[in-house]
């Protein structure tokens, strides 16, 4: 897990946040071990911005795969933040409910949850009859 927080404390260096000022890195391990990142990148128009984990899962499914095994969020915060309620929903259609979510700050402390925790009833594919 140490090489995941420190990837993802590393790219949120690259956050474009102006705004909000508040940075975010993600990183992910798949289940074949292939690692990916993304950092949250705000815009003037603010509901078209992309949340760190959102820009980590892209580079994921742009590479070929399509499960998290676990993944790290590193914010700026004093305590660590829990994804947004899309992002849970995104990280949920990519991993199975006891897919590791750690949540850190810059102090790297750090709380570990499955995503059933975060996202308990989760929405997907198979509401949609699309297993």
């Amino acid at each position: 897990m140490s090489d995941l927080f420190e990837k993802a404390r590393m790219v949120r260096e690259n956050a474009y946040a102006p705004y909000s000022k508040f940075k975010v890195g993600a990183a992910i391990r798949t289940v074949n071990g292939l690692e990916f990142v993304g950092c949250n990148v705000e815009n003037a128009a603010y509901p078209e911005g992309i949340c760190a984990e959102a820009g980590a899962i892209g580079m994921m499914i742009a590479a070929g795969e399509n499960k998290i095994e676990e993944i790290c969020i590193v914010a700026d915060s004093p305590d660590p933040v829990a994804p947004c309620g899309g992002c849970r929903q995104k990280i949920s259609e990519f991993s199975t409910p006891t897919t590791s979510v750690v949540l850190s700050n810059l102090n790297g402390e750090r709380i570990r949850r499955t995503i059933k925790e975060l996202l308990p009833d989760s929405f997907g594919p198979k509401d949609l009859s699309m297993k």
